[in-house]
């Protein structure tokens, strides 16, 4: 029979357990989590009850949890300046990881951990998911057929969408570079990895642009309040925590679900302790009075070594999510529009071929949510492929599409442009 692999979660919030755990918890057959630890006292007990595991294996002190190897396997879903520092003291310990994107935003704590992972020998899959998601893989299944030749360009759009932006990126998480990394690292680690997969090429050197645009002080109407609770615009202004969170929880016949049990812990959650957290918590500041300092907009001109160019747009200013592309070929070219539930391929001088491919990705809160219950719920299926191939990865030791070798390439571009950015020049991402 198949070896049956416990789990240790560090991190309980919507990745760590509503997705992985969710996932490994479904998987019986193959997953038994044991093991959690979460500063947050009502995460932790939450996830406690979902997954069956025993109160004196959960712990809030992380260093508790680290005095003992207390599992086959660990998932590490904690905040992104923590990756590192917990990975290494997991393979210290003697665990295989499972490490949340992205690995660190300091490029000398990437090779410090390559250093410790060849020290201890544990092996490391990164949660690149959308290398696993149906869409991502039929595109590079295309590629590699040779149906468009060499490729020559690739334009990519990272649509995040207003109401993602202001929720994660102004006054959720990931917010502030300081404390997590820069948004073309958080946001468009994922873009940057798919780019470098299909060039199969180191990258050469980036070019970026980009600047926080809108949500910023200066842009406050007159007479706003710090407080979305407290406003006059609170039924008018688009980012109106009151409309985005709870008029969305109404309209969608209040099913719970990502992002309103990130906005209120409690459980269950109803319209009244929705906007009585907002009230009180990150989610109901105003967009143009948060610590914010990421971007909302960024360009990224991108040259491969093998001489493949690229071009990358991230911008919050959509109304829905997803992903766009095309990839030009010297034979012809690939389509892609998420948002469309679209991939089309062109040879020159043929007629197109449209691929029949599941919706791919969530476009609204209310997709979100109707998604959840659906086996191509999370990155298109990429969460729950990646669960898969991590314990195949675990099995049969075969090499897993997003090892912690493979996943440091988009890093270094996402810090490269990060640099380009700030001082306005083309940065090699190989100083060598």
């Amino acid at each position: 029979m198949a070896k049956i692999y416990t789990v240790a979660i560090i991190g309980c919030g919507s990745r760590g357990q509503n997705v992985y755990g969710r996932y490994m918890f479904e998987s019986e057959d193959k997953f038994k989590i044991v093991a959690l630890c979460d500063l947050n006292e009502n995460k932790l007990e939450y996830s406690r009850k979902r997954f069956n595991v025993s109160p004196e294996n959960c712990f809030t002190d992380s260093e508790e949890f680290f005095k003992e190897k207390r599992a086959d396997v660990i998932v590490i879903a904690t905040q992104d300046r923590d990756h590192v520092s917990m990975c290494i003291k997991a393979l210290k310990s003697g665990y295989d990881v499972l490490l949340e994107k992205p690995i660190s935003p300091i490029e000398s704590e990437l090779y410090e951990l390559l250093d410790a992972q060849k020290k201890y020998g544990g092996r490391v899959v990164v949660c690149h998911v959308l290398r696993y998601a149906p869409v991502f893989v039929r595109i590079k299944e295309i590629i590699d057929s040779g149906k468009i030749g060499k490729i020559v360009s690739m334009d990519w759009t990272e649509q995040v969408a207003y109401w993602h932006q202001a929720h994660s990126f102004v006054r959720g998480n990931w917010r502030n570079d300081r404390e997590t990394s820069p948004m073309i690292m958080q946001k468009c680690c994922h873009d940057l990895d798919l780019l470098q997969y299909y060039a199969d090429s180191e990258c050469d050197s980036v070019y970026s642009v980009g600047d926080l645009t809108f949500f910023k002080r200066d842009n406050q109407p007159e007479g706003a309040a710090d407080r979305c609770g407290e406003c006059k615009y609170i039924d008018s202004c688009a980012y109106s925590a009151e409309r985005v969170y709870v008029k969305q929880f109404i309209d969608i016949g209040r099913i719970t679900g990502w992002p309103f049990d990130v906005v209120d812990l409690t459980r269950p959650i109803t319209e009244e302790s929705l906007r009585r957290a907002y009230r009180s918590n990150q989610y109901g500041r105003c967009v143009f009075a948060c610590d914010n300092n990421v971007v909302d907009n960024q360009y990224v001109i991108i040259n491969f070594a093998n001489g493949i160019k690229a071009n990358l747009t991230m911008t919050g200013f959509t109304g829905y999510a997803g992903r766009k592309a095309t990839i030009h070929g010297t034979l012809g070219e690939i389509e892609m529009d998420e948002n469309r539930d679209m991939l089309k391929v062109s040879v020159y001088g043929e007629e197109k071929d449209v691929y029949d491919v599941r919706k791919s990705y969530a476009y609204s809160i209310k997709d979100i949510i109707d998604s959840q219950s659906k086996d191509d719920f999370g990155h298109g299926g990429g969460d729950e492929m990646l669960v898969r191939d991590f314990y195949n990865y675990l099995e049969q030791n075969t090499d897993a599409e997003t090892t912690l070798q493979k996943s440091i390439e988009s890093h270094l571009m996402a810090l490269a442009a990060e640099k380009s950015r700030k001082t306005g020049k083309i940065v090699k991402v190989h100083d060598n």
